[in-house]
């Protein structure tokens, strides 16, 4: 927002253009991609830079959902609450997202219940309105708001993936780990660990996603890289960080996490 640092993020491709181009033409936006790789780091690095814009009429609120699987359409949309002697209306995240013209940022759509993914279909076509049954009101979609979804469709089983009829309603943004550059520069400038330390990380990323072999199919988060970073500007040893923030935390198996601790030994002192 105006007057306020934007949430850092590196580009890698031309996600930026992709997402202003969509916001401009009110078309929803699907960001696919694994775990940690910078999804929702990337929607409030948007967030930011749209309110910034001049054009725009003043500073919005980015409201995000992290869906799961208790999430009911009620719970978006919102419900009737006892206050006092009455009975009062109170909108939902998504509701006062379509209300104000914010960002609606629905973290792992997949992990909702369907009723909550059947909802957000008349959002995401020219019609932009909410139907809010319980009190009758047909909403029209604010000009500033914009629907955005995620998931992993590396990690979501076939019976929680987005449907065709879903997805197809989305202008899609893949993405994806960064090269090592790209990634020792994101755990440098996050925390703060010297560029030599940062390269040794972004390797050490970059090798265990490739333990397809052992049964690892994630692979280690960028999310993950930038805590061990932390803990290492924090005095705990390298290996100890490491150890910590990526062997224990990525897997229970003992074998990939042997096959990690490995990679770990090597590349760091």
């Amino acid at each position: 927002m105006a007057g306020v640092d934007a949430p850092f993020y590196l580009p890698l491709a031309d996600e930026i253009e992709v997402f202003k181009a969509a916001y401009e033409a009110k078309l929803p936006v699907l960001l696919k991609g694994p775990t940690g790789c910078g999804k929702t780091r990337f929607v409030e690095h948007m967030n930011w830079l749209l309110n910034d814009e001049e054009k725009r009429s003043g500073e919005k609120d980015l409201i995000t959902v992290s869906c799961h699987e208790d999430l009911t359409a009620t719970d978006m949309v919102g419900r009737y609450l006892l206050k006092g002697d009455e009975t009062v209306w109170s909108d939902g995240p998504l509701t006062q997202a379509v209300r104000s013209g914010a960002i609606c940022y629905l973290d792992e759509i997949v992990e909702a219940r369907k009723d909550t993914t059947v909802l957000i279909h008349s959002l995401t076509d020219h019609r932009r309105i909410l139907p809010i049954d319980k009190t009758g009101e047909l909403l029209h979609a604010h000009s500033e708001f914009l629907l955005v979804i995620s998931y992993n469709p590396g990690y979501q089983s076939v019976l929680k993936d987005l449907k065709p009829s879903t997805r197809q309603r989305f202008v899609s943004l893949e993405f994806d780990y960064p090269n090592i550059e790209s990634e020792s520069d994101i755990i440098a400038h996050e925390s703060g660990v010297t560029s030599d330390i940062a390269t040794r990380l972004a390797t050490i990323g970059s090798k265990v996603r490739n333990l397809r072999q052992h049964g690892f199919e994630e692979g280690v988060s960028t999310r993950l890289l930038i805590y061990t970073g932390d803990l290492i500007t924090g005095g705990i040893e390298p290996r100890r960080a490491a150890e910590a923030s990526i062997v224990s935390a990525i897997s229970d198996d003992e074998t990939v996490q042997q096959a990690v601790a490995d990679i770990v030994d090597v590349l760091l002192p």
